[in-house]
């Protein structure tokens, strides 16, 4: 079963998912000072990036084997770089100052389904 192949009986114990739970968080605080007529833009773009990236974890863990659990990772991870990208964005109008702490989430994120990612593919992928 792979949640004894990757170590862990609850997706929640995963550093990656649990750093993505903070970095939605983020977003939120973020986008809540966004104006108004942004509401169905970039607004709900980012917090709809932001809360793919702990869904896909959580559902990836839940499959059944480590190739599904690795899909899924794969597309929080493309979720991640949207999210990068639109905070790019935002910054570039005026909307986002870029803030380190920001910085810092996603690239840790960003390592942590990096590490796990690698770890599926050579334990899957021999």
């Amino acid at each position: 079963m792979l949640n004894k192949e990757v170590g862990m009986r609850n997706y929640q114990e995963l550093e990656a998912w649990q750093h993505s739970m903070i970095l939605t968080e983020s977003i939120y605080r973020i986008t809540a000072s966004f104006p108004e007529n942004e509401r169905f833009g970039l607004t709900s773009q980012m917090r709809r990036a932001a809360i793919s990236i702990p869904s896909n974890i959580a559902e990836g863990h839940g499959r059944e084997s480590g190739q599904d659990f690795k899909r899924f990772l794969l597309i929080a991870r493309g979720s991640l770089s949207e999210l990068e990208t639109q905070l790019k964005i935002a910054q570039r109008i005026g909307l986002y100052v870029e803030d380190e702490t920001v910085e810092t989430q996603i690239q840790r994120v960003f390592s942590l389904l990096n590490g796990l990612i690698n770890y599926l593919k050579r334990k899957f992928n021999p």
